[in-house]
Parts: C-alpha cells; sequence; structure tokens
C-alpha cells in the first residue's frame, strides 16, 4: 500500500523511449479521480497549441490506484477498529476539559492501555477467522491469515512493553516478554512433544536434548517436568541422581505473579540461583568417563540446561543459535534467568547487545518492528510499520503521541505531526474505496487543520446516488438518504458550512431530476438565496416549456416549502416573493383543471394587485384570464378586478411603447415558437378585446339591474 510507482501494463511508453515520446510532441499525463484516489493516465500533446499527427488517433486510458480498494473481509476489519479508534478520541477529547497533565495519570493510562488491549483482541479475532478453512463466496483473502498474525504480535509487543498495566510501570518485565514469545512463536511445537512422549526411552531420540531444552528455556514448567521424570528410567545412574536435584529445583523457579511484593520475589529468586549453583557443583562431580550413554554426551545436553537455569547468557545464546531461535528468545531468556528484575528501561540495553550479535532479519518487517520496539525506538517502528500495512502505523502513531512517544512539533515542509503524517496516510489508503467515506473522514478529521480540510473535500464529493443494491426505491430517496448521512456527519463533526455546501450540490442535482420539492429544501437549509432563484427560475421555465399541466404538478411539491420561509426571518425577501408567487400561479391552474374557475379569476387578481407576480409574468396571466373573461353568462370578476387587469395591461402597452417591452414580455415571448416582441403584443390585444366584451357584459347586467329595480 501507498507505493510511489504505479506500473502499467501493456506500458504506455517502453522502458528509454520517453525522450522519443517527448521529441513526437506527447508525454504521460494523469488527473486524479474526484470520487476516491485513483488516477487516470494518458498521452496527451506537449503543448496546448501545437498540432500532432496523431491527435485524432484513439489512445489507451488506464485507470490505476496506488492502492488496492479493501475487499469484504479487509473492510470488516477497517470498520470494527475504527469504533475503537472512535471511542479512543472521544477519550482524548474529555481530557482537554481537565488538567493538561491528567493524560499521564494512572486513570488515563489504563484507558489508553484497554482501548490498545482492545485493538489486540480484535487483530486476534481475526487472524483466526482469517485461519479457518472455510470455502469462500467472495474469493480469496485479500490479507493472509499471516498478515494478521504478524499486525497482532507487533500490537501486543507494543502493549506488553509500552503500555503495562497501572502501577506496574517499573516491575520486571521478563515474564511478559516471555508470556508474550510463548503466545505469538509456538517452540517447541505440540506434535515434537506429543512423538516424545509416546516413546518409552524418548532420550534415544535425537530431538529430546534440544526438545528439553527448549522447553526449559521457554519457561514451560509442566513440559520439563514431565521430559525430566522420564530421565529418572535413564540406565545412568549419575543422571538420575542429577534429576531428582533438578526437579524440584525447576518446580519451584519463582514466578513474580505469585508474590505480593517485588522484595519477596528478589528475595525467593536469590535463594533459588543458590539451588542452582549446587547442581553445578554435583554436576562437576559426574567423572567424565560416566557422562555418555549409548547415544550422546547427556552431561553436556543437562550442562546447558543448568547453564539456562544459572542465567548464563553465553549459554542462553549459544543454544538459542543451536536451536534455530532468535533475538527475541534471547531477550525474553534474559529477562527470565540472566536478570530476573530486568525493567522496561533497562531492556534496551540489552536488546542492544543481544541485537548486535544476533541481529533482526532486515527482510521481515515483522522482526525489524519487533527490533524497534525492544530497543526503544518508537519512530522506527513506525517506519517499518508503514510498509507492513498503514493500518498498523496509524494506529500505533495514534497511541504513541499521548504516550509521549513522538515528537509533537509539525513538520516544516508538510505542517504535520509524526502522528497526523501515519493516520493520514491510511485515511488516504481508505480513500480508495468510496463506500467507506464515513470512515475516511474520522481519521482525516483527527488529523488538525490540514485533515479537516481533506476530509471536507471528501465529503462534498460523497455521491448522492448510492450502490444499486443499497439504494432506496426512487433517486430521490436516493440523494435524501444520502444527504441525511453527510449532514449526520456534518453536525457530529461541526462542518455546518460543508454541509450547506453538500445541500447546494443536492439541490443541483434535484433540479435535474426535476425534484423541485427537495432542491428548494437544500437551498433552504443552505441558506443559498441565489440557488433558490434559479430552482424557482427552472419551475416556472416548466410551464413555458411544458404547459401548464406539467407546470403545476411539479410547483405542488414546493407548497410545504414556503410555509417553511414564512415562518422564519429571511433576509433575502425577494426569493420568498418568487417563491410564493410560483406556488400561487400553480394554484391556479389546479383550479383551471378543477373548475373552481371563481378561485382561479380572484387569485389572478391577486397576484396582480399585490404585485407578488413578476412583471415578466403580467402578460402570461392576463392571457390566463382570457377564458375566465369569456367563461358563459357568470361574470367571475367584479368590474374593479377587471379594471386593475387593464390597468396592468395599459402598463404593459406603454412600457413596450417607450422600449422597456422586455422586462415586462421576455416570458410570454419563450412561450410563442418562433414569435418576438411584436407577436407578443399581439396576443396582448386578445386581452384588450376579451376585457372590451367583459367591460359590455358588465354594463349591459348593470343596465338590466337598473330596469328591474
Amino acid at each position: 500500500m501507498g507505493a510511489q510507482n504505479i506500473n502499467l501494463l501493456p506500458p504506455l511508453v517502453e522502458s528509454g523511449q520517453f525522450e522519443q515520446l517527448v521529441q513526437s510532441g506527447q508525454t504521460i499525463s494523469a488527473t486524479t479521480s474526484p470520487y476516491d484516489n485513483s488516477l487516470a493516465v494518458f498521452l496527451s500533446p506537449t503543448t496546448v497549441s501545437g498540432s500532432n499527427s496523431n491527435s485524432d488517433r484513439e489512445e489507451p486510458v488506464y485507470f490505476a490506484s496506488y492502492d488496492v480498494v479493501p475487499s469484504s473481509e479487509r473492510r470488516l476489519f477497517i470498520a470494527d477498529t475504527q469504533v475503537i479508534f472512535s471511542m479512543f478520541h472521544g477519550m482524548l477529547e474529555s481530557a482537554k476539559s481537565r488538567e493538561p497533565s491528567w493524560i499521564q495519570t494512572p486513570e488515563a493510562l489504563e484507558l489508553m492501555r484497554k482501548f490498545s488491549v482492545d485493538y489486540v483482541n480484535f487483530i486476534k479475532e481475526c487472524w483466526i477467522h482469517a485461519s479457518q478453512p472455510m470455502p469462500r463466496t467472495d474469493g480469496p483473502l485479500q490479507f493472509s491469515a499471516d498478515h494478521y498474525r504478524s499486525l497482532y504480535s507487533c500490537f501486543s509487543l507494543f502493549v506488553v512493553l509500552y503500555l503495562p498495566e497501572p502501577g506496574y510501570e517499573d516491575a520486571p518485565v521478563g515474564e511478559d516478554l516471555m508470556e508474550w514469545l510463548n503466545i505469538h512463536f509456538i517452540e517447541p511445537s505440540t506434535e515434537e512433544g506429543d512423538h516424545l512422549s509416546s516413546l518409552d526411552r524418548p532420550w534415544e531420540d535425537e530431538e529430546f536434548w534440544p526438545y528439553l531444552k527448549r522447553v526449559t528455556l521457554r519457561g514451560l514448567t509442566k513440559a520439563s517436568l514431565f521430559f525430566f521424570n522420564t530421565l529418572l528410567q535413564h540406565p545412568s545412574e549419575d543422571l538420575q541422581d542429577l534429576v531428582r536435584t533438578i526437579i524440584p529445583v525447576v518446580e519451584s523457579q519463582p514466578r513474580l505473579q505469585n508474590f505480593s511484593a517485588e522484595r519477596d520475589f528478589a528475595f525467593a529468586s536469590r535463594k533459588w540461583k543458590d539451588k542452582v549453583k549446587a547442581i553445578r557443583i554435583e554436576m562437576d562431580r559426574v567423572p567424565e568417563e560416566s557422562r555418555f550413554d549409548d547415544f550422546e554426551n547427556w552431561w553436556d545436553s543437562l550442562s546447558d540446561i543448568v547453564g539456562i537455569l544459572e542465567g548464563r547468557n553465553p549459554v542462553i545464546q549459544r543454544v538459542c543459535e543451536e536451536l534455530g531461535a532468535d533475538w527475541k528468545e534471547v531477550c525474553s531468556a534474559w529477562g527470565i534467568f540472566v536478570d530476573s528484575r530486568l525493567r522496561r528501561q533497562d531492556l534496551v540495553d540489552v536488546a542492544a547487545e543481544v541485537l548486535e550479535i544476533m541481529p533482526a532479519d532486515p527482510t521481515n518487517l515483522e522482526d525489524m518492528i519487533h527490533s524497534a520496539l525492544f530497543s526503544g525506538k518508537p519512530e522506527q517502528a513506525l517506519r517499518y510499520a508503514s510498509q507492513l500495512d498503514a493500518w498498523l502505523s496509524a494506529h500505533f502513531a495514534d497511541v504513541m503521541e499521548p504516550l509521549g512517544l513522538l515528537e509533537t512539533d509539525e513538520n516544516s515542509e508538510s505542517e504535520l505531526s509524526k502522528r497526523d503524517e501515519y493516520v493520514l496516510s491510511y485515511a488516504e489508503y481508505l480513500h480508495s474505496d468510496p463506500t467507506q467515506w464515513k470512515i475516511t473522514i474520522a481519521y482525516m478529521y483527527s488529523c488538525g487543520d490540514i485533515g479537516r480540510e481533506r476530509g471536507d473535500e471528501i465529503l462534498v464529493r460523497v455521491p448522492l446516488r448510492l450502490h444499486p443494491s443499497e439504494a432506496p426505491s426512487t433517486p430521490e430517496e436516493a440523494i435524501a438518504q444520502a444527504v441525511k448521512e453527510v449532514s449526520e456527519v456534518c453536525f457530529n463533526y461541526q462542518r455546518e458550512a460543508v454541509r450547506r455546501t453538500v445541500c447546494r450540490i443536492a439541490a443541483q442535482t434535484c433540479v435535474r431530476q426535476k425534484d423541485y420539492g427537495l432542491a428548494v429544501s437544500y437551498c433552504i437549509s443552505a441558506e443559498d438565496w441565489v440557488s433558490l432563484g434559479r430552482v424557482i427560475d427552472s419551475i416556472l421555465d416548466e410551464y413555458v416549456h411544458n404547459g401548464a399541466a406539467e407546470f403545476a404538478k411539479q410547483a405542488s411539491k414546493i407548497a410545504p416549502s414556503v410555509q417553511e420561509l414564512q415562518s422564519r426571518t429571511v433576509s433575502e425577501a425577494i426569493f420568498v416573493h418568487r417563491l410564493i408567487f410560483a406556488v400561487r400561479y400553480s394554484q391556479i391552474h389546479k383550479y383551471k383543471l378543477e373548475q373552481d374557475f371563481v378561485s382561479a379569476a380572484s387569485d389572478i387578481v391577486t397576484l396582480l394587485r399585490e404585485e407578488i407576480a413578476p412583471k415578466s409574468w403580467w402578460p402570461v396571466l392576463l392571457c390566463d384570464s382570457v377564458e375566465l373573461l369569456q367563461y358563459g353568462s357568470t361574470l367571475l370578476f367584479a368590474s374593479s378586478d377587471a379594471a386593475e387587469l387593464l390597468s396592468k395591461l395599459e402598463e404593459i402597452s406603454i412600457r413596450a411603447s417607450q422600449g422597456s417591452g422586455d422586462d415586462y414580455l421576455s416570458v410570454l415571448t419563450r412561450t410563442i415558437k418562433g414569435g418576438g416582441e411584436k407577436e407578443a403584443l399581439e396576443r396582448l390585444k386578445v386581452v384588450r378585446l376579451a376585457l372590451a366584451r367583459y367591460f359590455a357584459r358588465c354594463t349591459i347586467g348593470s343596465d338590466r339591474h337598473a330596469l328591474s329595480t
């Protein structure tokens, strides 16, 4: 992960031919995806204005990524460990309200240890799961069981060395190290023990003494006592006598966990060492000729075991080399046999001495991480961890910083702390999978201003359409669900500006899908009044392009937003005014469709008299009134209402004659295919005629009323 080079197959340019490509007027270009961290790589001309004879030829476009998109089992690992990460940071956030020194108190250290142990336990579960020989419908594992085993051993070692239980920071570390070694690097194998225990005379097997040395070195008392007891049947009486002395000594080796005070443990250890010295004296009394059986020199092998118990470092180191063990086993045995009171701070010197003679394997990243942790070099451990798995280096660094193991000063070039560099690197890896955007920004937002800026960029690019298998039944529901999720995240991280930006983007998407109700709602939520004006224009355009029925259908979706805006104090009243007009005008056409002509006539006059309708829509309203002016024998307009219609008609005519016709006639002109201002004025003549006839009907009606009275 996090590679610095991407190899394309087949290559765009063969090795060593890049200069020829440039000379031909082309170069290799790449552009990053706004959706994830992938790249589009392609050939392009070296100059924009330069002509290229091959410009019309189709060229391949490569879609590449620095990181492999996490597979299903990896996504599960990422998601579950992010829960621990969030809880850990919740604890750190609460620490800000306390004294600065609180983070170094036993209470804080205990919490950090708890969360770190949670990481260890979950990695262990993943390792066990990945080790199961089960059929997989989603293909092979992206990361092998051995990879998770490496993460398990590294993180658990980190906890052992840097996060001991509170109060045990200065306690001897040998037993903890040996326990860690026995858990993660099991030697000797169970199969070897089963084989030897099945033999009547196991000492005749060539693996017997190596096995007994190993279980003694590893502190596996139960196994060592079992095979020491088998030696009571050995033909050599000298060996039998020595074994009778050794068995109670091995059985009674002091363990720190069995003592309430270290002082008592130290005293018991000194007395125990005296007993081991007595065994050495007894061994030296065995004649040279009696030190052999029919197979080998048993005395030399037993001497190695006693040398281990004595804590002779040269013997321990030689035995480890002969058994194929490495420096880790020497260091762990050192804390058990050489110096049973070995402290964590002193382990650094021991590790340096051992590693000088038995260096770590430079080809094994896991081993290099272990050696760096043993050596008290956390930053070096981070470098190796980042090569093994960006997850490991990010979570290492995240815990190391509050422990005071890392420099907190920002790098002058990157303006990032050491911790933030590794966490952001992991977040960039997560960005290879756009579906993990919530997890990605959780890590980014923990990385100061730069991390927050990067997180903002991801949030505003969250796709508003979900994957088909996850999407609701309609595109509108998909958008609403995505915006809701983004808004919740913005609220949690206090990113109000980002939320408004996402709402603006969602509004634009909704307009393209003609979901004007959601579009208006998002504009209001973003308090983007200019965009609200554009949405209203789009709704009104439905009338121009698709007719009154479609317009009424679409405009009805925004009616609830009018009530919401009227209940708020909005500075941009002009946009609210236009929104109200669109809703009220759509209602007129709804009345017409329902044949409620009285209400339709009343609303037309209201929109004009109260100047709710923009001037560019006056001619359209007047044209709409023609049908109502000519409706049967019923007079739908009062004479004062008809006069209002005539007043608006006169204003339009006068302004048009004065050169301001575009201010009034632009919308009506658009409804006339191929027409202009002249054709619009011609259509208004129909309105004038309808009004003249209406006034005549009103006069006749009033005359008849006078005669009847």
